[in-house]
């Protein structure tokens, strides 16, 4: 350290230059379900579906790989998304329409390569709504405001200005109760006519309905419905009107003919006799052979199932009412045909925790697995683990997903380089496997542990099947199931080896499961071994929750993974920490009251630590004893109280000056708190504090612990008290290993001086590198670990990074992180950074998450900070409790319940970046590479547009010039990023 004020200007600009070949933040992509999504529109034209959120997000999907997202600044919630022509714009509660972006910008698939002028659609602001002009959407109260529509558009409208004076004086014949103009209330619903696009039809909330002449500005014909409408429907052949009600009915109306006043031909309510909800959304499609399609949405009787969210689907005889988990926002159907004109193929249903899209060609109308919207959070996540470079034996094992409706745009990004692996832990015990290779979030695989144990679960609701004769014929879609069978099932810890294809999954109660992957079922019985973690400790009352029963008759598991090793903890506390290493047959696990070591071959207990503090009576106790602890915080806060005035009371009694300077002291230590409110020095923690027995941390490695000649297979264990525990593993030889015992020795005891919590422990080889995965090495996917030189083991605590030397563990060095800026290590994973400009060079680093939500880079083995980024809002603590660290630099963490956002660190990862509008526009638009879709020649062309369109909201249209300096000004910001 003191050498680094001599070094050159020469070796610092190098060493810059290496880490920006090796380095670079970007968050690339979003993965799961939109969470809170507010509006769904589809193009058929262009094939592609896009949703917006309350929280002002825009996200559009087409074929899988064809993503894009963007957010509103102000974060206003969109209630609207509108698909025009060559550009796409979506409408939130307090702004005006925003013209966003191209489509073919985003889907690799150009429409048309000619120029193309802005269209602004312009209203004012009023009540949400959901009238419609095909599949084009306007606000309510359309009256008193202009829509500007290309001619492009097939010349149905160039200019509408609509006036609610000229259209009710027009009608004849009205009855009496519809005279006025605030009797009409509301337009809910406007629809041109499918044959003649001359003709309007106007739906009031009152009920009444009136076709409107474009070109004579007179209405020609009116509807005199008598319940409050909610939406209509003009069939193909432009002879009826359908229009759903809020008393659960539905009218069939005859428009073609003569006449002013449309007859009613069927008026029907489809769960009836009791009252019913109001029908919110009907459609009617026709068959080139057959009865139509009819789908209706709500209707349910009130009494009975008013809580029940269904859209109905009557075709012929068949008669399905679809039971949905959450409530429907809305829904389209998607339909064959060149001109997608032909039979309905899928109907796409979007409710608030998913996305349900069914197929209408097969029979039984069965759900399409969707590629990608997939609900990560159908039950809520828990843990997750991330696996690289599968190999293709394992990959083979999993299932593909079904032919997908949606097919805009065209995927360009290249294939990935390797097979990933996303793992999700959830409440339910279940285990999902996730293709993380490249945008979408594939769904390959799902592992139920629910099927070893007695669980508390209910018998199925028979209510969601459907049965013969009952009516509603309801039948239960989607997977969104928020609630747990049984809580002690939730999984907390995975570990996967790629290479054997064992699996060991964790959860709250204290069970750790052993799967082995099978090609064909099996029916076993799955023996547990319990570990007793407490090894005969006086004094402990456990007030948790009680240890799950294992099945003890045979149970029937299917293909792939399969459990055949059970350990409980006892007692049945959370498992905090899990290890396996494939080659050893040996699986580590550890709990708030200690660790173990268990031998899966062999299927019995190595290894039994019990690290509990007996002052800990939080974790003697278990959760149920949160108020004594927080009895217990609360007299230590009020001590600490009395105590700091004691001792002011003894160095400042009646000394006005004294006081005065104190004060004055204060008021600058808070001003510096201000400016830097984490910064703090690292202050040793008490043993007294709760959970210090904790197992934070399990790790295996093969090095040096009783001299520097022999090397061993060891356990490492670090506690939340700062505590280092190193176990010698003395393993029979391959021929013996199924009858010799394997056992294990204390070896090493290290006590970090502050007792900071300890969250990872590495150990470097003669060269530095850190020591190869268990199989990896015998695989050729990684060189052989150095035995030659001193092996250095590297301790991560909260505070710190501190490197000791093997076999002596005496200290080496050390990288204080609290002291540098206040902020504590939240997780951390080892990565390989491969340089972006030499395939043959690269380094290895450890990848840092803090509470502060920043991403750090420490170089090995010179422990040394090399960058940092921010990420996560350090407020957002569970997304920094969701983080995931790859082995490549990338990483996972959970924006909301239902989505990942992926991050990259390496700059070998190759991304771009749309133009960016500049600050104070009202949208901006990000895309990465891997979202599929190339940037082509006309982004700074676009950005220009974009930036015209947005200044055109605020300055009257004679204000151009400023507008285009404006433009400029943007274009030099795009050409200089």
């Amino acid at each position: 350290a003191r050498m680094k004020r001599f070094r050159r200007h020469g070796q610092e600009s190098h060493r810059d230059r290496i880490k920006q070949e090796l380095y670079g933040f970007n968050k690339t992509v979003e993965h799961g379900f939109p969470h809170q999504p507010s509006a769904l529109v589809f193009s058929p034209s262009l094939q592609l579906l896009a949703i917006g959120t309350r929280s002002g997000a825009i996200k559009l999907y087409g074929a899988p790989g064809v993503e894009f997202m963007g957010l509103h600044d102000e974060n206003a919630a969109v209630t609207q998304v509108h698909f025009l022509p060559q550009q796409v714009s979506g409408c939130s509660t307090h702004t005006h329409t925003h013209l966003l972006y191209r489509p073919e910008e985003c889907c690799g698939n150009p429409l048309s390569h000619a120029p193309f002028t802005p269209n602004i659609l312009i209203y004012n602001d009023g009540l949400p709504g959901n009238m419609s002009l095909n599949d084009r959407f306007l606000p309510r109260q359309l009256w008193d405001s202009i829509g500007y529509w290309p001619n492009t558009l097939t010349t149905r409208l160039s200019i509408m200005m609509l006036k609610p004076n000229p259209v009710v004086p027009s009608l004849c014949s009205l009855p009496e109760d519809y005279g006025g103009r605030r009797s009409l209330e509301h337009v809910e619903s406007l629809q041109e006519n499918p044959v003649n696009p001359r003709q309007v039809l106007i739906g009031y909330g009152r009920g009444i309905m009136v076709i409107w002449d474009l070109e004579r500005q007179s209405a020609i014909k009116h509807i005199p419905a008598t319940q409050q409408l909610e939406s209509v429907w003009w069939t193909e052949d432009g002879d009826h009107v359908l229009s759903s009600h809020s008393d659960g009915s539905y009218c069939r109306w005859m428009v073609a003919g003569e006449g002013t006043q449309s007859e009613q031909e069927k008026s029907e309510v489809p769960y009836g006799h009791f009252p019913c909800k109001a029908i919110s959304k009907i459609i009617q499609l026709p068959t080139e052979q057959g009865p139509p399609f009819l789908f209706l949405s709500g209707g349910m009787p009130r009494a009975s199932y008013g809580d029940r969210h269904c859209i109905s689907v009557i075709h012929s005889k068949t008669h399905v009412a679809l039971d949905f988990t959450s409530r429907i926002i809305d829904f389209f159907v998607i339909r064959d045909g060149p001109d997608y004109t032909g039979d309905p193929s899928a109907l796409v249903v979007l409710v608030e925790e998913e996305l349900v899209v069914i197929d209408l060609q097969t029979e039984g109308w069965p759900v399409i697995q969707t590629p990608y919207l997939v609900p990560l959070h159908c039950s809520a996540i828990t843990c997750s683990h991330h696996v690289s470079a599968i190999p293709l034996k394992l990959w083979e094992k999993v299932l593909s997903a079904g032919p997908w409706p949606i097919t805009g745009g065209q995927n360009l990004s290249p294939d990935a380089p390797q097979r990933d692996l996303l793992l999700t832990g959830h409440e339910d015990g279940t285990v999902r496997f996730w293709d993380a290779s490249g945008v979408c979030l594939y769904p390959m695989y799902k592992l139920s542990t629910a099927g070893v144990f007695l669980t508390d679960a209910e018998p199925n609701d028979n209510m969601n099947q459907c049965t013969e004769g009952e009516w509603p014929p309801f039948r239960k879609v989607g997977c969104f199931d928020p609630y747990s069978d049984d809580p002690r099932l939730g999984v907390q810890k995975i570990h996967l080896c790629k290479y054997s294809g064992y699996l060991t999954v964790a959860g709250t109660a204290g069970q750790i499961l052993v799967l082995e992957l099978n090609d064909e079922a099996a029916e076993q019985t799955v023996e547990a071994t319990v570990a007793d973690l407490l090894q005969g400790q006086e004094g402990f009352r456990w007030k948790g929750h009680t240890r799950l029963e294992v099945k003890e008759e045979p149970v029937m598991f299917p293909p792939g993974f399969q459990p055949f090793a059970l350990v409980q903890c006892q007692p049945p506390a959370v498992v905090t920490a899990l290890t396996l290493h494939s080659d050893w047959k040996l699986v580590t696990f550890g709990t708030s009251h200690g660790f173990g070591l268990y031998d899966y071959q062999q299927k019995s207990n190595v290894l039994v630590r019990c690290t509990l503090n007996p002052s800990d009576q939080l974790a003697m106790e278990g959760p149920l004893s949160r108020v004594k602890s927080i009895k217990k915080s609360l007299r230590q806060s009020f001590r600490r109280i009395r105590r700091s005035r004691v001792s002011l009371r003894k160095h400042h009694v009646n000394n006005a000056a004294k006081v005065q300077e104190a004060n004055a002291r204060l008021e600058a230590e808070l001003a510096e708190m201000e400016l830097a409110p984490v910064q703090r020095k690292i202050a040793a923690r008490s043993s007294d504090d709760s959970f210090t027995g904790l197992v934070r941390m399990l790790y295996f490695a093969d090095t040096f612990l009783s001299d520097s000649s022999h090397h061993t297979p060891s356990l490492w264990a670090g506690t939340n008290g700062g505590s280092v525990f190193a176990y010698q593993l003395r393993l029979p030889p391959v021929e013996r290993r199924a009858e010799d015992p394997v056992t294990a020795h204390p070896a090493k005891e290290i006590q970090l001086m502050h007792r900071a919590p300890v969250v990872g422990i590495v150990v470097l080889d003669g060269l530095g590198s850190p020591l190869p995965e268990p199989l990896e090495v015998a695989h050729d996917l990684a060189r052989s670990a150095d035995m030659q030189g001193c092996h250095q083991l590297l301790v991560i605590s909260e505070e710190q990074f501190k490197v000791f030397t093997l076999p002596k563990v005496s200290a080496k060095m050390k990288l204080k992180l609290t002291a540098i800026d206040g902020s504590r290590v939240r997780r951390v994973g080892v990565a390989w950074f491969g340089s972006s400009r030499s395939e043959d060079y690269g380094e290895s680093g450890l990848t840092v998450l803090t509470n502060q939500g920043d991403l750090h880079v420490v170089s090995l083995p010179g422990v040394k900070l090399q960058v940092q980024y921010p990420c996560i809002r350090r407020e957002d603590v569970s997304g920094i409790a969701s983080c995931v660290f790859t082995k490549h630099g990338q990483g996972f963490y959970l924006i909301s319940p239902s989505e990942f956002e992926r991050f990259s660190l390496s700059a070998r990862l190759f991304f771009s970046v749309l133009p960016e509008i500049p600050r104070g526009t009202r949208t901006t638009w990000v895309r990465s590479q891997p979202v599929g879709a190339a940037v082509n020649n006309y982004s700074i062309m676009l950005a220009v547009v974009m930036c015209l369109c947005l200044t055109v909201e605020r300055f009257p249209l004679g204000c151009q010039p400023v507008c285009l300096f404006c433009v400029l000004i943007s274009l030099l910001h795009v050409c200089l990023r």
